[in-house]
């Protein structure tokens, strides 16, 4: 069993443990596959990066995270397309990776792999997407390099592109 497959499993259980308790969870729970949901998810991920190109000039340190949150977005939708449900990060990861190696979709996983494990800086190297987030939404920096900043709304758009066409099949 794959590494991704033993962390899908443990989101399921960790959200069904949670629910049981709480009623709330922070896991992965099976839905009934929802197209509906994954155009909702997809339009929020087409507004995070709208609001990325307004923040760019004087809050491009607040653009760090709407570009996350687009990327990530991209994500849930492709999960709700194929019945999943996240509400953790590390869990819509995983499931991602493991609809790759299952082929249930064709995302490049060298293109998950930048969103995860995103070097975009030599003295950046190993800085995930949602490191680079957190460093520009907790420090005090109050702008980002052009140069991560365009890498990064690439990455977004082709996270959104790739996510729009998976919706479709």
């Amino acid at each position: 069993m794959s590494h991704a497959k033993n962390k899908v499993d443990w989101c399921l259980k960790k959200a069904e443990k949670e629910l049981k308790e709480t009623g709330k969870h922070r896991g992965l729970v099976r839905i009934p596959p929802n197209n509906a949901l994954a155009l909702d998810h997809l339009r929020k991920a087409e507004h995070y990066l709208n609001a990325t190109e307004l923040l760019k000039q004087d809050f491009s340190d607040i653009s760090a995270s709407t570009i996350f949150y687009a990327m990530y977005h991209s994500l849930l939708a492709i999960a709700a397309k194929f019945g999943y449900k996240s509400r953790n990060q590390e869990c819509t990861f995983a499931l991602i990776y493991q609809l790759i190696e299952e082929k249930n979709i064709d995302l490049p996983k060298e293109l998950l792999e930048q969103i995860t494990e995103l070097d975009v800086q030599k003295e950046k190297e190993g800085a995930t997407s949602t490191e680079i987030r957190e460093e520009y939404q907790y420090d005090t920096k109050l702008s980002v390099d052009e140069q991560l900043y365009s890498k990064l709304f690439r990455l977004a758009t082709t996270v959104i592109t790739h996510t729009k066409e998976i919706i479709q099949k």
